[in-house]
């Protein structure tokens, strides 16, 4: 995790996450992950309740991944290993298949 306008950069490192998946509209899924973290690398204090919003379109490709703090837009980023972290949970087979699922409703 990056804070912004702090020169110190947190690695975490993500044991499993647990989805909830929503169809925004025709174009957007939005996915809210909730993350369960490697006690070797604790959540930077200033987070309450960290979340990540994956927004995917209806075909599975991720255009954003957002991290969020009870919710809402905080001063944090993900770095780019964190995100690889994500984006290969969001690009797994079973997540794929959900996503798939969600949008035949259409």
């Amino acid at each position: 995790m990056i804070q912004y306008g702090s020169e110190q950069i947190t690695q975490l490192r993500f044991m499993t996450f647990i989805p909830r998946i929503e169809r925004r509209d025709d174009q957007w899924i939005d996915l809210e992950l909730r993350m369960i973290v490697d006690q070797g690398t604790p959540i930077p204090d200033g987070l309450i309740d960290l979340t990540a919003l994956v927004i995917c379109t209806h075909s599975g490709v991720i255009a954003q991944i957002v991290p969020l703090d009870e919710g809402c837009d905080c001063e944090f980023q993900f770095t780019s290993d964190e995100k690889e972290q994500i984006q290969a949970y969001v690009e797994s087979a079973e997540m794929q298949e959900q996503i798939a699922n969600l949008s035949i409703g259409e």
